[in-house]
């Protein structure tokens, strides 16, 4: 029986992608897809569909290092009205309480300033969390609480840059896991007057910061076919692994790396993952085994096994 062939075009490279407010990354994901006709193509961590920014996505060889990028740091812009609070602690939320705030520039720093720094942060129900493999906001929407664990996070840099009557405005950057809609229902609760998060833009994922290419962008130029354009907007496989150590293979260890095994890189630094080269071409990510040897731990496929490029032309 002949092999199916895939439909769609074998691209390789990462997209910085504007995500609109209104839809969920998953739908995002699968429009840009369906723009550039690609075969394989993933995100790298949700954005809410009240949120909007910088959502990377990832075609081909790109998609094996994507969770790498689930684990990178995030930087947001957000709004955030105090006196209520919700039920999903953003506006997409039914209000469950109402408070007059009568909140000061000093009050609003001292309790913003215990935000800073490593704190433990109390999951949302409102959230893609599993229980006994489940998501959390299916149990919320059946009116079913969960006793959630905190768990350890990272506020960088937290800011608030304006505050305007009942609103506030700032920036965050923090870790991965931090929920900035319960950050902010958490520093409202402080306040005493609550508070549900009414804007969020993400500006930064880890090496990468905005601005990316909106969906009418994409849009346009494919309607004007300007597919090698289109292409061109791809960053390379290994852009969002910079802050991994590199090394250059020669050809003999570049041949035994392809075929999995471990081989000895005197110098090489312990405790990290490492970018692996061949002849300036990025070949994978290695790291020390217990014997002292860089063991590959996830790699590209080889230029001569990969299927040949078809034309950058997709259908309409």
């Amino acid at each position: 029986m002949a092999k199916r062939r895939k439909q769609g075009r074998p691209l390789d490279g990462v997209l910085l992608f504007d995500k609109p407010s209104g839809i969920s990354s998953n739908q995002a994901l699968q429009q840009v897809k369906r723009l550039y006709y690609a075969q394989k193509a993933g995100h790298t961590g949700s954005l809410d569909p009240l949120a909007s920014g910088l959502l990377p996505i990832c075609f081909g060889e790109a998609t094996k290092f994507s969770h790498y990028l689930l684990a990178a740091d995030k930087g947001y812009y957000f709004q955030a009205k105090l006196g209520e609070r919700t039920t999903t602690s953003d506006a997409d939320g039914e209000i469950v309480s109402s408070s007059a705030v009568n909140v000061t520039g000093k009050q609003l720093d001292d309790v913003v300033s215990a935000y800073r720094g490593k704190i433990q942060q109390i999951p949302s129900m409102y959230s893609a969390l599993k229980h006994k493999g489940k998501p959390l906001y299916k149990y919320a929407r059946e009116g079913i609480e969960i006793e959630r664990e905190s768990r350890p996070i990272e506020v960088y840099r937290l800011e608030i840059t304006e505050h305007k009557d009942s609103f506030i405005s700032g920036f965050v950057h923090c870790s991965k896991g931090t929920y900035v809609r319960t950050l902010i229902d958490d520093i409202g609760q402080d306040l005493g007057c609550g508070a549900h998060l009414t804007q969020l833009r993400r500006s930064q994922v880890g090496d990468f910061d905005g601005p990316g290419v909106t969906l009418e962008q994409l849009e346009k130029m494919k309607d004007e076919k300007q597919h090698p354009e289109m292409d061109a907007l791809l960053l390379p496989v290994d852009s969002g692994l910079q802050h991994f150590p590199k090394i250059e293979l020669g050809d003999d260890l570049a041949y035994y790396m392809r075929f999995g095994q471990a081989v000895f890189i005197p110098g090489v630094p312990a405790n990290t993952l490492l970018r692996l080269y061949h002849a300036g071409t990025f070949i994978g990510l290695g790291e020390l085994d217990n014997d002292g040897k860089v063991a590959p731990r996830r790699l590209c496929v080889r230029n001569e096994d990969a299927p040949a490029t078809e034309s950058a032309e997709t259908p309409s």
